[in-house]
């Protein structure tokens, strides 16, 4: 009797269990557990000098159709130093203008579905990178480990190399170098560690959005410190990120976005006087050239006070070709001449 009541109840549950087995490694969707996860990148200075650092703000899923996403602040760069980290995010990845990188995967279900058995597998996943306004593909290897029935955790076999000239980062590099002068190989090399939480039966789980990542880092909240202050405005004069259309003081809508990253800095040291300084390169006359600097400090200082910046806080003031950076022997060179500074007056 007892006999013929557990074989059916056996049969069934063999089924389930074979209908289990079958399901999609990706049923419910997975979400990134940020806390549980890292992106780390390797950067060699003077030849030999490897400094490793890493973004405090990711988020990422992986949907029921093995759609992954993975969204990362770019300014939640983290080095350990402050004011390295804002080299970073204006000079290197001016996240004024490219908050967010972006990854994107479709994964084959048929390559996972023995992962419950196997527990970790070894895959090379097709990706693609949306960084600094450049598309790559790529093709990393990845080691997929099921931790438990709910949790999985996806890291780098191998870095993954990126050159910086596939994303219009040299300019950036040539930037950081010459800001903290020294010398940077042109190339990144990434390691991810991440780890991902199934969700429970229904939910919905969009990617959030983490542009606002800076505070995840080193930066403080409120009002900097006058040491603060005066290092963000160095950096700042050197992105050269304020554009005018040519001959002219009318600000290039492309500059909109770092005067409003200038914006909170200067709002938030406020107890300094800063001035606005325009600078040109050796082409036209020198009056013209003092004309014209002028009115581009001071379209700079109109935005700001449009703002809300107190006037009396902000001096403009045009030097036109008198203090070049370096000679205006070449193209690039001028370039680099004709820029906007900001400095602490009081």
């Amino acid at each position: 009797m007892l006999l013929r009541v557990l074989v059916p109840i056996l049969a069934l549950l063999f089924i389930f269990t074979a209908s289990a087995s079958r399901s999609s490694p990706f049923e419910h969707g997975w979400r990134l557990d940020p806390n549980a996860s890292s992106i780390t990148f390797l950067s060699v200075k003077k030849d030999k000098v490897a400094e490793t650092s890493e973004f405090a703000a990711i988020s990422g899923e992986i949907t029921e159709d093995g759609t992954a996403n993975l969204v990362v602040a770019l300014d939640s760069v983290d080095t350990k130093i402050d004011l390295r980290n804002v080299r970073m995010r204006f000079l290197f990845f001016e996240t004024f203008s490219f908050p967010e990188a972006k990854v994107t995967a479709q994964l084959d279900p048929t390559q996972l579905e023995d992962l419950h058995s196997q527990r970790r597998k070894i895959l090379s996943v097709p990706v693609t990178l949306d960084l600094h306004g450049a598309q790559i593909d790529l093709a990393p290897r990845l080691a997929v480990t099921l931790l438990d029935n709910d949790r999985v955790n996806i890291s780098s076999i191998d870095p993954v190399i990126l050159q910086l000239q596939d994303f219009n980062l040299m300019e950036g590099r040539d930037k950081l170098q010459e800001a903290a002068n020294v010398t940077i190989t042109p190339l990144g090399i990434v390691n991810l560690n991440l780890s991902f939480q199934r969700n429970a039966r229904g939910t919905a789980v969009p990617v959030q959005s983490v542009s606002s990542g800076a505070t995840a880092a080193l930066e403080v909240e409120g009002n900097f410190n006058r040491e603060a202050c005066v290092g963000r405005f160095e950096i700042l004069s050197r992105s050269r990120s304020v554009n005018f259309a040519p001959g002219t003081s009318r600000l290039d809508g492309k500059s909109i976005s770092f005067l409003d990253s200038l914006y909170d800095i200067v709002s938030r040291c406020p107890e300094l006087i800063i001035e606005v300084g325009g600078h040109t390169d050796d082409k036209g006359s020198e009056a013209a050239n003092i004309r014209l600097s002028q009115k581009r400090a001071n379209s700079v200082v109109r935005y700001l006070a449009g703002k809300g910046i107190q006037t009396e806080r902000l001096v403009a003031q045009g030097y036109g070709e008198a203090s070049p950076l370096v000679p205006n022997t070449s193209a690039a060179n001028r370039a680099k001449n004709r820029r906007i500074t900001f400095v602490v007056q009081n």
